[in-house]
């Protein structure tokens, strides 16, 4: 990764997830607006941090496209709350029982067991909520139906809730890479994915053979933003990765390392990081962004 691509992206992330962060500020509940414990709980999990990768990729494509930040607000605060949400479910004891989140105690360990699960439901429909109440989707009805339908595909039993059942299913047991891909590709995967064709759809993209590409680059920095999230569970520490290091083998959870060895995990990154980059490189100088994101995603923390 050259030094001008790195920096490039590390800008678009702090320019873009500053956006994303201010708009999520204006979608959400206020905390003096009631039930005052359920929305300091969904503004809890929402505005602590993170690297905001998924509206950034939504901003991403859509600028390429030529969109305004304004149209691709909405779409990035939904895909980022469904995130949210998601975090919030998956750090519960029922599910991976964890109380660092993003550098910080987790929304249940703060504000109780049920009034999380009650946060991450409340997230779920606010996400809805956000696109279908924007009024420059709805100028073309059949678009922001379209745009409703990717979100909920990405969250549902085929994305990120089947993803976590054959992430529970795995404990424990030996899968074969392909199994281990299937489920990343559902769990982490679905929502990237999701959010590359929202900001084209946002912009007003239809064609096919573009949206088959940005399909291809999301399929493939999904993926490699899992593997370099299992090695950096390995050998990150918890200050600078935000959350548990060590936790998916102290929980006998299957890992790209754990399965394919640590050379092969690299391997895998760079395989899937250079998959990326040829999808959007014919597309054209406007989506270096999104070339420059794959590579930051394979090297981030290091």
């Amino acid at each position: 990764m050259s030094a001008d691509s790195a920096g490039a992206a590390a800008v678009a992330l702090k320019r873009w997830g500053a956006r994303a962060d201010e708009a999520l500020a204006r979608a959400l509940p206020r905390e003096e607006q009631q039930p005052l414990e359920l929305h300091r709980a969904m503004r809890y999990a929402v505005l602590g941090g993170g690297k905001r990768l998924r509206p950034v990729l939504v901003y991403a494509t859509g600028t390429a496209f030529g969109a305004s930040p304004e149209a691709l607000d909405s779409p990035a605060c939904a895909v980022e709350i469904i995130h949210a949400y998601s975090l919030v479910h998956d750090d519960l004891p029922a599910m991976d029982d964890d109380d660092l989140r993003r550098g910080r105690q987790t929304c249940h360990v703060v504000f109780g067991e049920a009034m999380a699960i009650l946060a991450g439901d409340a997230l779920q429909a606010l996400a809805f909520e956000v696109l279908a109440n924007d009024a420059r989707l709805q100028a073309d009805a059949c678009n922001q139906v379209e745009m409703l339908r990717t979100l909920a595909a990405a969250c549902g039993a085929h994305g990120m809730a089947g993803g976590q059942a054959f992430d529970l299913a795995a404990v424990g047991k030996t899968l074969t890479p392909g199994e281990l891909e299937r489920m990343h590709v559902y769990k982490t995967g679905a929502l990237i994915r999701a959010s590359v064709r929202l900001g084209a759809l946002a912009a007003g993209c239809r064609d096919a053979a573009t949206l088959a590409a940005l399909e291809r680059y999301g399929h493939a920095i999904g993926l490699a933003f899992q593997i370099r999230d299992d090695i950096l569970d390995v050998e990150g520490d918890s200050a600078t990765i935000g959350k548990t290091a060590g936790k998916d083998a102290a929980n006998e959870k299957p890992t790209y390392p754990g399965i394919l060895g640590m050379d092969a995990a690299r391997a895998q990154l760079l395989q899937h990081t250079r998959t990326a980059i040829d999808a959007v490189v014919p597309l054209g100088a406007r989506f270096n962004p999104l070339a420059g994101l794959a590579r930051f995603v394979a090297e981030r923390g290091s």
